[in-house]
């Protein structure tokens, strides 16, 4: 459904020196620079998935987001969403996508939600039927029947969010992007709003490309992730091998019988001391090697509990992003 080859997006940005004469110089003569948003991206997203996009600020998430939805054009390279070319933005193109922004309303601040969504039934044409069945099923999914006569200003952040998904999805869209959308929410909402996009997907089953920074979002909804770093995809597979590639190792949490004091050179030869005080150890263990580790500890510790899993994906992720390597040494 989304099929992206070698592409580029380049902005050109006005340099400037500070101070007031280099304001003045610039109004005759400016200095371009030229910054690389997005560097030949490739990838794509099939009917009925959910992929992550998962990037730093500035990244370039959100101008390939903008892009594939048409916004701007690319400096080069190709693109097509549903056999459409998104930057021509041809009517039936526009009708079967849609474009969540989480720190962006799309809907009009002095009109109840009932209005909202009568109007965009006018602008994208939905037959009569379909609308009040898109409507009654997206606002019972999302508890948000009583609300609708309310006005979009006067509801909480959370409720707005839900009225803004379903403003989006009333014309039953084949492909949603999902910039941040639960950006600002509390851990409610936000939980009601990966519980709402994993019913929509089995229901509909979009092809759905979401951005977020929160790492519950993409692990609650995402089997697949992209990351992209400096305009650059340097990864684009399943959270599963992600860890396996670059979190080669697993976290042993060690708790020792009171007054027990363990020996840290004996530890050194095990594997990287994260934590070693009197009654806990924390080692980091290649994963070929935890079962002759556990062993070995158990053999010459006085173990009460001794437990083992894999470190926190944010932490991978974020080593990923800043081009670390994920090694334990």
């Amino acid at each position: 459904m989304i099929r992206v080859r070698n592409l580029r997006k380049v902005f050109r940005v006005h340099r400037k020196k500070p101070g007031l004469t280099a304001s003045m110089k610039s109004l005759f003569r400016r200095e371009w620079i030229e910054k690389v948003a997005v560097a030949g991206a490739d990838f794509e997203v099939n009917e009925g998935e959910i992929v992550g996009l998962i990037g730093a600020n500035g990244a370039g998430k959100t101008t390939l987001v903008k892009m594939l939805s048409g916004i701007i054009h690319p400096s080069s390279g190709e693109a097509t969403v549903l056999g459409y070319v998104p930057w021509r933005r041809q009517d039936n193109f526009r009708r079967q996508v849609a474009l969540i922004m989480g720190q962006k309303a799309s809907m009009w601040w002095d009109l109840p939600g009932a209005d909202c969504f009568d109007l965009l039934r006018e602008i994208y044409q939905i037959p009569p039927k379909q609308y009040r069945e898109s409507l009654e099923r997206l606002t019972t999914m999302l508890g948000i029947q009583d609300e609708l006569n309310i006005q979009i200003r006067r509801l909480s952040l959370g409720e707005r969010m839900k009225m803004e998904l379903v403003a989006a999805l009333l014309h039953s869209p084949r492909v949603v992007y999902l910039d941040e959308p639960t950006i600002g929410l509390d851990l409610t909402a936000q939980r009601a709003v990966r519980d709402f996009l994993l019913e929509y997907r089995r229901e509909t089953a979009p092809a759905m490309l979401l951005t977020s920074h929160y790492m519950e979002d993409i692990e609650r909804l995402c089997k697949r992730i992209i990351i992209i770093r400096e305009g650059e995809i340097v990864y684009d597979g399943s959270l599963k091998r992600v860890m396996q590639e670059y979190a080669p190792y697993k976290n042993l949490q060690v708790h020792l019988r009171r007054g027990s004091d363990p020996d840290r050179q004996v530890l050194e030869k095990m594997g990287k001391i994260s934590r070693c005080d009197p009654g806990n150890i924390c080692l980091q263990v290649s994963r070929e090697k935890v079962p002759e580790v556990a062993a070995e500890i158990l053999r010459l510790f006085p173990v009460i509990d001794l437990s083992i899993g894999d470190p926190e994906i944010s932490d991978t992720i974020e080593r990923i992003m800043a081009g670390r390597s994920g090694d334990s040494e």
